[in-house]
């Protein structure tokens, strides 16, 4: 199976990552796949490259989540049932013991090329913080009527897998974010109210919590026609500047906590 993993290296120590943008399906699986372009684009995270597209550590998969998911565990990163996919069914027949072999090959892979991103960045600076960026959908059962806005924040951020030592990186994170202005307006930021953090959070901080945090940052489809794709190109601007401008604060703040881990040994 071709890589479709794309590491773009930048002298910071911050990665920001967008394993979900991506669209491609494998050509030996595409006369299996049920679903249109359309519908699939639908449950994936279009755009989340182009938000990350600023100057620090990048790493974009262009392989759909529908061939496989990498935010979940190996177990169930293929689509198998409805009931992985939201009601959807994916494949026409079920893969074969090889396809799913080399599918599970990509996963692996995946997780190899980011654990030597970690190690390099830990060898380099001696800490690290992951931007996990995703988007969810909130118009999912009618394409006129939103979620409740209450249980449905503009940006959640998950955190859960982090220990405590990174409680400062958070909150800088989210004051940063709720400052900044988006589609004209100063936006509804919130910690793990929808999404607290998947399986790539949950793997980084359960291998590095020692010298890094993952902030899962989900934006709401507010950007975008979630039914149509259509994105709006200037709210979307404002997504990515918003995120660039946080760089600075978080890294003022990484080094602030690691010199003082430094004076306390």
């Amino acid at each position: 199976m071709e890589s479709k993993i794309h590491i773009y290296r930048a002298k910071s120590p911050i990665i920001a990552t967008a394993i979900h943008d991506g669209h491609s399906i494998a050509p030996s699986l595409r006369s299996n796949m049920l679903l249109s372009e359309h519908e699939r684009m639908r449950e994936e995270d279009p755009y989340t490259a182009e938000m990350i597209n600023f100057p620090v550590n990048r790493i974009v998969v262009d392989n759909s989540r529908f061939m496989v998911d990498l935010n979940r565990p190996r177990d169930r990163a293929i689509y198998r049932s409805p009931n992985d996919a939201w009601g959807l069914a994916v494949w026409a027949t079920k893969l074969t013991q090889e396809q799913e072999e080399e599918i599970l090959t990509f996963y692996d892979t995946f997780y190899s090329e980011v654990k030597k991103v970690l190690l390099d960045l830990i060898q380099s600076y001696g800490y690290f913080i992951v931007l996990d960026v995703h988007s969810y959908n909130h118009r999912r059962k009618d394409p006129y009527i939103e979620a409740i806005s209450s249980e449905n924040p503009e940006i959640n951020i998950g955190t859960a897998n982090n220990i405590s030592k990174w409680r400062p990186i958070i909150d800088t994170f989210i004051d940063s974010l709720s400052k900044t202005t988006i589609d004209d307006h100063f936006p509804d930021v919130r910690e793990n109210i929808k999404f607290k953090g998947g399986t790539f959070s949950n793997w980084i901080c359960s291998q590095y919590s020692k010298f890094g945090c993952v902030l899962s940052v989900e934006f709401k489809k507010t950007f975008m026609d979630e039914w149509t794709g259509r994105v709006n190109i200037s709210h979307l601007m404002d997504i990515q500047r918003a995120l660039q401008a946080s760089i600075l604060p978080l890294e003022t703040e990484l080094k602030k906590l690691y010199q003082t881990a430094s004076t306390d040994k």
